[in-house]
């Protein structure tokens, strides 16, 4: 079985490979206290990831190379992520005095009742939840299935770029685990509490809730920050990388505040909102405690206020660094501006110390 969910005690090298950008941190630990040692960020060629596929591996594998040569990295093991979207996970019970490798047997031979792929096309792999709630003589044991090419896609990008891929997550898992690092920005037992994420990437914003810690749904919407970008290209005839720098750095006319960034903002609150009425009608909730923004469009300026004000909910912008130490090599200041977009990248590189 190829491995998804399995623990690695080797050091990894965190990687996201988004629409747009290739994403990489490196993490070590000492004391309980977590230090950022490398980070990142590297722009890919238009249509090298089309909806969450890698359509080009040596491009983006090229893209992967730069940002490990520019980040300063010795690390060579690498944890990738496949987007919620491509894979099937299901919990089942089973005998809790199998072991592991009974249990991986047992699965391989039943696999094809919880999985709607011939056996022969997925990637699968489990992972021990626990006793079960009303029989402690079984255990919850969590399935996660994949096509064996979006795995294998992203092993050959690690390959390109000189790395050995030890782990891949699922992109959900990678955002739970790192949002344990933000935590402290909330008011509150954290155990206790109901909070949304959402990731507002280039093309696509993700709706992931977690209660007690765990997620409990993800919803996917064709919507993010290249909507914005497209519109300042298109208003005030730039390229691409112009309109990208512009959107950051700021010097665009004076009507871009009411013409194209609130219109944004509204769009933005609009699939928010939407996304959560979707998840109120199809569980027992009514509300959340918090709403957590992340993704490269989380820092948009006064987004997280309006989405305040029209979920009436608080919201907080994510910074998994918070309380972290930053090596002298880090830009600290390009760091923060990039925090919210790197949390699932921070979620793989913590695989390191599972």
């Amino acid at each position: 079985m190829l491995s998804i969910l399995q623990k690695k005690n080797n050091p990894v090298l965190g990687i996201d490979i988004s629409s747009t950008s290739v994403k990489i941190l490196e993490l070590s630990r000492a004391g309980g206290r977590y230090r950022v040692e490398c980070y990142g960020v590297e722009p890919l060629p238009a249509s090298a990831i089309v909806e969450n596929n890698v359509q080009d591996v040596e491009a983006v594998g090229d893209a992967l190379k730069r940002a490990v040569a520019r980040s300063g990295t010795r690390a060579r093991q690498s944890a990738v992520a496949v987007a919620g979207s491509a894979v099937i996970t299901k919990t089942i019970e089973m005998n809790a005095s199998l072991s592991e490798d009974e249990m991986e047997s047992q699965i391989s031979v039943e696999a094809d009742q919880y999985i709607p792929y011939s056996l022969d096309e997925v990637a699968l792999d489990f992972e021990v939840q626990g006793p079960a709630k009303n029989n402690p003589e079984m255990a919850e044991v969590l399935l996660a299935a994949c096509r064996s090419e979006n795995v294998e896609l992203r092993e050959d990008v690690c390959e390109v770029a000189g790395l050995d891929c030890k782990v891949v997550d699922v992109e959900a898992y990678a955002m739970e685990r790192a949002f344990e690092l933000v935590t402290s920005q909330l008011k509150g037992d954290a155990k206790e509490l109901t909070v949304a994420v959402v990731d507002i990437g280039a093309t696509m914003t993700t709706l992931s809730v977690l209660s007690e810690g765990k997620t409990i749904y993800t919803r996917e919407q064709l919507f993010g920050g290249q909507q914005l970008t497209e519109e300042i290209q298109r208003r005030y005839g730039l390229s691409a990388e112009e309109a990208g720098l512009a959107k950051k750095q700021g010097g665009l006319p004076d009507d871009y505040e009411t013409e194209v960034l609130q219109p944004f903002r509204e769009a933005a609150v609009q699939q928010i909102t939407r996304s959560l009425q979707f998840f109120y009608s199809s569980s027992q909730y009514n509300s959340v405690d918090y709403v957590v923004m992340a993704g490269g469009s989380a820092s948009v300026d006064g987004l997280d206020q309006l989405v305040r004000e029209r979920t009436d909910t608080p919201t907080v912008v994510a910074n998994p660094f918070v309380g972290m130490s930053i090596s002298p090599k880090v830009n600290t200041t390009a760091l923060s501006n990039d925090a919210p977009s790197l949390m699932i990248a921070c979620g793989l590189a913590m695989r390191s110390f599972d």
